[in-house]
């Protein structure tokens, strides 16, 4: 789904479509997959609910797992969709570092138990 793209970020390719919540998510399995994939340590996954940060167009949004989500696509709030919407767009996936530091920059504890 994702690729290596710079020293920071993958790239991929997600059917992207505004939904109603006041998130943005793709399906809770491909959330997953991606979160094992990318940002294990070595040890396993630290959190599986943990947001996948996405960088889409000029801006970063946390993006988390939702059942009701299709495969492919990422759902973003139509607070934050353009008018160009939907469509298939690149978007830019933030490797495990960056997330972990563009989450913090937000106020979001990673490894917080709660």
């Amino acid at each position: 789904m994702f690729e290596r793209f710079s020293s920071g970020y993958y790239l991929g390719e997600l059917y992207v479509e505004p939904h109603d919540d006041d998130r943005a998510a793709i399906q809770r399995a491909d959330h997953e997959r991606v979160n094992e994939q990318l940002y294990a340590d070595g040890e396993g996954v630290e959190r599986l609910d943990a947001p996948l940060v996405m960088k889409l167009d000029s801006g970063h949004i946390p993006v988390a797992g939702d059942e009701g989500i299709p495969s492919g696509t990422l759902a973003v709030p139509r607070s934050i969709a353009d008018d160009d919407l939907p469509s298939r767009r690149n978007v830019l996936l933030a490797d495990a570092d960056r997330a972990e530091n563009l989450l913090r920059w937000e106020g979001w504890e990673p490894y917080v138990d709660v």
